[in-house]
């Protein structure tokens, strides 16, 4: 497990931090943690696993939200189970990603479907070449497009337009588990990024339906970060499954009289899992915000910090990670914790 500091391969796996967003609010700060050695003396760094420095990935925000690119090694702490680690590895050049984009198709959605595609795209546009992507949707089923992973943006577009499924349930946790399953022979930044406006609600009756707790495991332990969006929906009242909506959601109109509508909120585990695995969470309230939002993913990817240090113990167990920014103002947000995972 040991790697050679003098290999001209670098090594990484990496989740990101969490953050909330409601537009049209600043974005805040993500982090992610994985393995890796010393990164290539290039523009844009290929990464893989496999060695014993955790690695953190770091985007940073000013006290205005505004992403701050020009840090340096001594502006950052990392602390392991709340011991002061040292720096060994930093880096901020670009890290390609490996993404699995998982969009609801729910009935709820399907005033807005052409808005979801849309979002899609604008994070497709944003990919570089050496990033590679697949499209995901579930409703009736999951399916993941193109069998491999591609780097073509024209095929990934031509999914988003002709290939997503039409209305039907929201599998979102069974969705997750298989776009972390698609990742599993992935090296490097691994990410699903899931998009929903409701709550898990696979309506098979089936018995293996997976939790978010199950989901949020698996991840941590296989160094997926998770990006989350969910918008707010105005669903029938008959049809609410809590939590039923934000404070002060009232009715609306558009089912009539006899059958009023209240706001529901996405699924609680959204914001935990993003948390917990280092991604970002986005609250919005308008469809219209989604493909700001979805490019404004791709790019705080693209604008990260490298940071490693040499872990104190393997002893396979799950250690709590925090970093800092020692400069005031300033906020780096990361996953809560690592497995030191034996050699």
């Amino acid at each position: 497990m040991l790697a050679d500091a003098s290999a001209t391969a670098a090594v990484l796996d990496c989740s990101m931090t969490p953050l909330t967003f409601r537009a049209p609010s600043a974005l805040t700060a993500f982090v992610a943690v994985a393995l890796l050695t010393v990164p290539l003396p290039a523009q844009q760094t290929t990464i893989r696993s496999g060695a014993t420095t955790v690695a953190v990935y770091a985007t940073v925000t000013d006290a205005g939200g505004r992403l701050v690119p020009d840090l340096d090694r001594e502006d950052f702490e990392i602390y392991d189970n709340g011991k002061l680690q040292p720096t060994t590895l930093f880096s901020n050049e670009l890290q390609p990603i490996t993404v699995v984009m998982m969009l609801d198709r729910s009935g709820s959605m399907r005033a807005n479907f052409r808005l979801v595609e849309e979002a899609g795209e604008a994070f497709v546009r944003r990919l570089n070449p050496e990033d590679k992507a697949r499209i995901g949707s579930f409703a009736q089923r999951i399916q993941v497009d193109p069998e491999e992973f591609t780097s073509d943006q024209a095929e990934l577009i031509r999914i988003l337009r002709t290939e997503l499924q039409n209305e039907g349930p929201t599998p979102l946790w069974n969705a997750v588990n298989v776009a972390i399953t698609g990742l599993a022979r992935e090296e490097g930044r691994k990410v699903v990024l899931a998009f929903t406006d409701g709550i898990d609600s696979p309506l098979n009756f089936k018995m293996n339906n997976l939790s978010f707790m199950d989901v949020m495991r698996r991840a941590q332990q296989e160094n997926v970060m998770v990006y989350a969006v969910g918008l707010e929906a105005m669903v029938p009242w008959g049809n609410r499954r809590a939590p039923v909506g934000r404070s002060g959601g009232g009715f609306g109109g558009g089912f009539g009289m006899g059958n009023p509508t209240i706001v529901q909120r996405p699924d609680p585990g959204l914001p935990k899992i993003a948390e917990e695995t280092g991604g970002g969470y986005f609250e919005l309230t308008r469809a219209e915000d989604l493909s700001t939002t979805f490019a404004r993913v791709a790019d705080e990817l693209h604008r990260q910090y490298a940071l490693g240090f040499e872990p104190p113990k393997l002893d396979g167990k799950m250690h709590k990670l925090e970093v800092k920014v020692a400069k005031p103002g300033m906020k780096a947000r990361a996953r809560k914790n690592y497995l030191a995972a034996k050699e």
